[in-house]
């Protein structure tokens, strides 16, 4: 571990103006409030006396629900929930979850990018685990080895939970790493990386932190020379009022004080649910124009942000069973988003997560989703793409035939069109293609391995990646 970290003169002077209110989420957590009655009576509504039954039977047992995810929710997000199912799917622990507890303990095997704790590696840029809770627990979430504390068994054999990312460590492995990239003429000499230029503050939930803790970050990122930050939040859904005129201050101090380092906001709404109105009747609530009315809270949170021109703010979300598998849903949500001024980034397969069965949705079915919803929207509102996680990176599903491919074996029913968005390290296979024989079952990669026609990107011949090499310039991981 590097010596405690000491904020230079100008990182101070940021800190001592930041203000770190208390926020009353009014979160329930665990079930023991609803299986003793303690829940407040309102919220209690979230499930039914048969429900919990069931699940109190599997208490202690190795279908524990709580054991694999965590339950948690915010009053503000159970409001939401009362009108939609697909809400209710996204926070409510179900027995279904633990009927296959099939699944990775590291999804995509992350902790092979791991060079120092709590620091993911892998890709251009570095994600930092900065905290293992959220204000409420989505049941499908990709990090429930993070959320749920598991042990992991690591590369060199060791089993231990994964740990958070601390600023001295962060901003010495920066340093090394770039004065390594300097030295050798624009690229690391094992690895071929360029410099470290962005950062991703994750979890967990890094809006649960006070601003004090988020901007401590903020500032060592700058002062080590990162060039821009991502903070990556589901809170806008959660709990929208955290956004609030002491939060944005200290993005305004920040941005004083760096200006021409970048700030990214990573939204994350599954479903339009979460952020608009309905009536009665269950339809959207319409402005004079016609366009679907924000909830007030949301709605000055995101006006927020959005009006701050050099914040840019873009949501990304799985397509998850039961929650979003809707392209009426998805096409709302784009056109809503965009029309606010946030960008639609990726949407996602399901990831192998432990019990991914119960939540993810056919691969091709999740393509055909997002391309039915885009039908109807306009070019701008249509950046999205459909991305799926393989454990050489993120790998777009780019297209789902209906047709054989003539003098094509394997192609009868049509193929599968993957392709590498983002690939660890030097990124050596950005771009590479890999076609597949359809399978509309199919939920992960495992399913086409019986019919891969063409595959240069390697997608179904991959060996992890070898053990770090721990050099003075920084920890590297070799693909």
């Amino acid at each position: 571990m590097a010596e405690k970290y000491v904020p230079t003169e100008r990182e101070q002077k940021f800190l001592d103006g930041v203000e770190s209110p208390r926020y009353d989420r009014q979160i329930i957590t665990g079930l023991t409030p609803f299986f003793t009655g303690k829940a407040p009576e309102d919220m209690a509504a979230l499930y039914s006396e048969a429900e919990l039954g069931e699940l109190k039977k599997l208490k202690g047992t190795e279908r524990d629900v709580e054991k694999r995810m965590p339950v948690k929710v915010t009053r503000h997000y159970w409001d939401l929930a009362k009108n939609s199912a697909g809400l209710r799917r996204l926070v409510k622990a179900s027995p279904d979850e633990t009927l296959n507890l099939q699944g990775s303990e590291d999804p995509g095997h992350q902790m092979d990018y791991s060079p120092v704790e709590g620091l993911l590696h892998k890709y251009e840029m570095g994600l930092m685990y900065v905290i293992s809770t959220c204000s409420a627990h989505c049941r499908f979430c990709y990090r429930e080895e993070l959320i749920a504390q598991k042990d992991i068994e690591r590369q060199d054999g060791t089993v231990a939970k994964k740990g958070l990312a601390q600023i001295e460590d962060i901003v010495a492995y920066v340093k090394e790493h770039n004065a390594a990239v300097e030295q050798n003429g624009g690229l690391h000499p094992e690895t071929g990386r360029e410099k470290l230029r962005e950062i991703l503050l994750s979890g967990g939930d890094p809006m649960v932190l006070p601003n004090a803790k988020i901007a401590a970050w903020f500032g060592a990122l700058a002062e080590a020379g990162i060039e821009s930050i991502r903070l990556g939040t589901k809170e806008m859904a959660f709990f929208p009022n955290r956004f609030d005129d002491a939060f944005l201050a200290m993005l305004d101090r920040f941005h004083e004080t760096w200006p021409d380092v970048g700030f990214r906001l990573m939204i994350h709404f599954n479903h339009p649910d979460e952020f608009l109105l309905k009536n009665d009747d269950g339809n959207y609530r319409q402005n004079p124009n016609g366009s679907p009315m924000w909830h007030p809270d949301t709605k000055r949170a995101m006006e927020g942000v959005v009006s701050r021109g050099w914040v840019n703010v873009e949501n990304q979300a799985p397509i998850i069973k039961g929650i979003n598998d809707d392209p009426g849903a998805l096409r709302i949500m784009q056109r809503a988003l965009y029309r606010v001024g946030v960008g639609n980034h990726y949407f996602f397969c399901g990831r192998d997560i432990v019990a991914y069965k119960a939540f993810n949705v056919p691969i091709e079915t999740a393509w055909k989703t997002l391309n039915d919803s885009q039908k109807g929207l306009s070019g701008v509102e249509t950046h999205a793409r459909m991305s799926i996680t393989h454990y050489k990176g993120k790998t777009e599903v780019a297209a789902v035939t209906n047709e054989a491919i003539p003098g094509l074996a394997g192609s009868e029913n049509g193929v599968v069109v993957f392709k590498i968005l983002r690939n660890a390290a030097s990124a050596p296979d950005r771009g590479k293609v890999c076609i597949v024989g359809r399978n509309p079952d199919a939920i992960w990669f495992d399913d086409y391995e019986d019919r891969v026609l063409y595959d240069e990107a390697g997608l179904f011949d991959y060996a992890r990646v070898k053990k770090a090499s721990l050099e003075a310039t920084g920890t590297e991981v070799k693909p």
